[in-house]
């Protein structure tokens, strides 16, 4: 049988083998974690590439450079890598927990519990929690503010930290998950608009833009069909508020799960002692609780269910078509 329907099927397998799972502690504190040595590489050509004081298309290139030799350190082992475990009598679930370890799904999902169990005890721990996810300043949040910060985290991390490793891995087998991995690794570390990374991590950043696209929008439907009575209800309000968001891709999950639970997110907010005032997603109430983020992980849960069955039903529809040409 061809590769796509195999990968598509590995790419289901990998979704709910990480769900339970997830990556060992032990062996993380034997080996560390893929992420882990992406980020070394990406720490190690910004030392080496990243120089102060030059044009901006020379930082553009620089980063650009960096980029590119990124990408071919992460294909080309994952590429050889992939070609021989088909090999394998058991080479495609090999494969699949090579691929876990690059998905996101019961990290996400303990951190954010730990926030919910965190505010159950004190406002001061929700705090501390929910620091551990987003970037914004939580001295000041009320148990609405930590909990809107919780649910906005969980929403716009379902997308890049499951969804759309998920998808390229479907799509480009492991080579494809890795790549993913890297260019969303390295815009987290040199995609920010300040005086040392505007121009180096500039490909970074739009690249990342990129590959965060589809699985945005493919994310955003996912909650709403985790709704189904109001599916249509919640698609209208996240097709009107995402564009608003500042960037490109977050609107599109944040204003689907801000109409699927009913609230609004976005706002003003601090970070590093700066204001922000984001655009409002949804048209719900403000007054977010605690429990909202139950429910939050409730329509997390079936929408992951979601992908999950409708990844087995690709691999199944692309297997019939093969044998019933």
């Amino acid at each position: 049988m061809d590769w796509p329907v195999l990968v598509f099927g590995r790419a289901a397998w990998a979704l709910l083998i990480e769900r339970f799972a997830g990556y060992p502690q032990p062996l993380f504190d034997r080996i560390s974690h893929p992420v882990v040595w992406i980020g070394k590489l990406i720490d190690w050509l910004d030392k080496k590439l990243n120089l102060q004081g030059v044009s901006a298309q020379e930082g553009r290139l620089r980063g650009a450079v960096a980029v590119v030799i990124l990408l071919a350190a992460v294909f080309i082992p994952t590429y050889y890598l992939s070609r021989f475990l088909t090999h394998w009598p058991f080479g495609w679930l090999a494969e699949a927990l090579l691929a876990t370890t690059l998905i996101a799904q019961k990290s996400l999902k303990d951190h954010v519990v730990a926030v919910y169990d965190g505010l159950g005890r004190s406002l001061a721990e929700g705090r501390q929690k929910v620091s551990m996810i987003v970037g914004r300043d939580p001295a000041q949040l009320d148990e609405a503010g930590v909990s809107k910060a919780a649910l906005e985290s969980l929403a716009e991390n379902a997308s890049d930290g499951i969804v759309a490793p998920v998808l390229w891995y479907a799509l480009l087998g492991l080579p494809g998950i890795a790549m993913y991995k890297a260019i969303n690794t390295a815009d987290s570390m040199i995609g920010h608009r300040n005086e040392k990374y505007q121009w180096f991590g500039w490909a970074a950043a739009r690249l990342d833009d990129v590959v965060n696209l589809p699985a945005s929008r493919l994310t955003g439907y996912l909650f709403a069909a985790a709704e189904p009575s109001r599916f249509k209800d919640i698609v209208k309000v996240m097709r009107r508020d995402a564009p608003r968001h500042q960037s490109p891709n977050a609107g599109w999950p944040e204003a689907a799960m801000a109409a699927a639970l009913g609230l609004r997110f976005g706002g003003p907010r601090s970070y590093n002692g700066e204001m922000v005032d984001l655009p409002y997603m949804g048209d719900g109430r403000d007054s977010i609780t605690r429990d909202d983020i139950q429910r939050g992980l409730r329509v997390l849960s079936r929408a992951m269910w979601l992908m999950y069955f409708g990844l087995l039903l690709v691999a199944f529809l692309v297997a019939a078509v093969e044998i019933n040409p």
